[in-house]
C-alpha cells in the first residue's frame, strides 16, 4: 500500500477541492492509502458527500491553517497547522511516502528543510513544475522560485534532481538538460551562467546540451531547463500568463459572432485538443527536489482534479524510485570540484 498524506486546509478551495481531489485519486489507485490532515469536522463533512474506501483512507486533526500572509518560520513553531502535522508524519514514519499540499509555498520550503530534511549532499531543495511543450510532452524546470540567489553547485545540482525526476516520474531514458540564458552561444549571460555552464559541460550524470533561451521551455529539445529561482519563476509566470491569453483572446474571438460560433463548431475537436495538450493541472503541481521524500506543491487555486493529478503523481515519483536515484547521480557526479571552485566550501 502507497500511503500519501494531503494537507487537507491547504490552498483557496480547501477543503473542498483536497477532499474531491484525494476520493478521485483513491478511486483511480487501488494501491493508494490517503492520511488528510486537517480540522477533522470540515474535513469529514466535505468527505460525507461521497462514496469512498474507508479502509483506505484516515483524518489526522489539526487545529490550524498556516494563512498565505502568515511569516513560514514563525508559523512553524506557533502553529500546530495542518501542514506542519503532514511534514512530523513524513518524517517519522517509513510507510509513508509523499506529501501533496497546496499551501503556502514559503512554509512548505521551510517545513521541507527544517522538519523533513535534504537528501544528503543537496545544498537546497528546488520547485520543479511540469510544463507542456509543443512535443506532447513536459520540460522540467528547476528552480521556479525556491532559490532566488544561487552558486553554480547549487544549479549543477538542479540538473542531477531534474534528470533523475525525468527518468522516474516521466519515463525519459536520457534527459536532455538546458542552461536557461539569454542566448544559446556559450560566452552569453552572467558569470554566475558563464561559470556554471563550464562545469556542467564538465559533469557525469547529466546530458548537457548547452544554453537554451525562454522560449526552448516550451518549444526546443530539451527535458529539463535549470535556472536560479528568480529567473525560473519570471519564466513560469510569463508561461502562464500567455495561454491565459491565448485561451482568453480565442474565447472571445470565437463568440464574437453568428459566424464564429458555427466555426467554433468544426473546430472544438482541435481546440479541445489544445487546450489538454496546454494544461498545467495534468501534473498537478511542482515537485520540491532534493528533500528525503516527494512534496509535491499544488498551486494554491487548485481544482479537484488538479489535486487528484498530484497525488497520482507523488505515488508514481515513489514507485519511480526518484531518492534512490539523485543519490546514486549525486556519488556518480563528483561535484565536489566545482564545490571549492564556487566559493561553497
Amino acid at each position: 500500500m502507497i500511503k500519501i498524506l494531503v494537507d487537507a486546509m491547504g490552498g483557496d478551495n480547501a477543503p473542498y477541492a483536497t477532499v474531491a481531489g484525494a476520493v478521485t485519486a483513491l478511486e483511480n489507485d487501488k494501491e493508494l492509502y490517503i492520511i488528510l490532515t486537517g480540522r477533522q469536522a470540515e474535513v469529514q463533512a466535505e468527505l460525507d458527500k461521497y462514496k469512498y474506501d474507508k479502509s483506505r483512507m484516515e483524518i489526522i486533526d489539526c487545529p490550524d491553517v498556516i494563512g498565505m500572509n502568515d511569516i513560514p518560520t514563525e508559523a512553524i513553531k506557533r502553529k500546530q497547522s495542518s501542514l506542519i502535522a503532514a511534514y512530523w508524519l513524513l518524517k517519522k514514519q517509513d510507510d509513508i511516502c509523499a506529501l501533496v499540499t497546496a499551501g503556502s509555498t514559503g512554509a512548505t520550503i521551510v517545513g521541507g528543510q527544517l522538519i523533513l530534511g535534504r537528501i544528503r549532499g543537496i545544498k537546497r531543495p528546488a520547485l520543479c513544475p511540469a510544463i507542456p511543450n509543443s512535443r506532447g510532452g513536459v520540460t522540467l524546470l528547476v528552480d521556479c522560485g525556491a532559490n532566488a540567489e544561487c552558486k553554480p553547485v547549487m544549479l549543477c545540482q538542479f540538473a542531477l534532481l531534474g534528470t533523475a525526476y525525468a527518468k522516474a516520474g516521466f519515463g525519459i531514458k536520457s534527459p536532455k538538460v538546458g542552461l536557461l540564458n539569454n542566448g544559446t552561444e556559450e560566452h552569453k549571460g552572467d558569470p554566475l551562467r558563464q561559470e556554471t555552464f563550464g562545469y556542467m559541460s564538465r559533469m557525469h550524470g547529466i546530458d548537457f546540451i548547452g544554453n537554451v533561451e525562454g522560449r526552448d521551455i516550451m518549444l526546443g529539445d530539451c527535458d529539463v531547463v535549470v535556472s536560479d529561482g528568480f529567473s525560473g519563476n519570471i519564466a513560469l509566470k510569463a508561461m502562464e500568463g500567455c495561454g491565459k491569453l491565448v485561451l482568453g483572446v480565442m474565447k472571445k474571438e470565437f463568440t464574437s459572432s453568428l459566424s464564429s460560433k458555427i466555426g467554433y463548431l468544426f473546430a472544438r475537436k482541435a481546440i479541445k485538443r489544445m487546450r489538454g495538450q496546454l494544461d498545467f493541472d495534468k501534473v498537478g503541481g511542482a515537485l520540491l527536489l532534493g528533500l528525503k521524500k516527494p512534496v509535491i506543491k499544488s498551486h494554491g487555486s487548485s481544482k479537484p482534479v488538479t489535486i487528484a493529478n498530484a497525488i497520482k503523481n507523488a505515488a508514481g515519483i515513489y514507485r519511480g524510485r526518484l531518492v534512490p536515484a539523485v543519490e546514486e547521480l549525486l556519488n556518480d557526479a563528483d561535484l565536489d570540484q566545482f564545490t571549492v571552485n564556487s566559493d561553497e566550501a
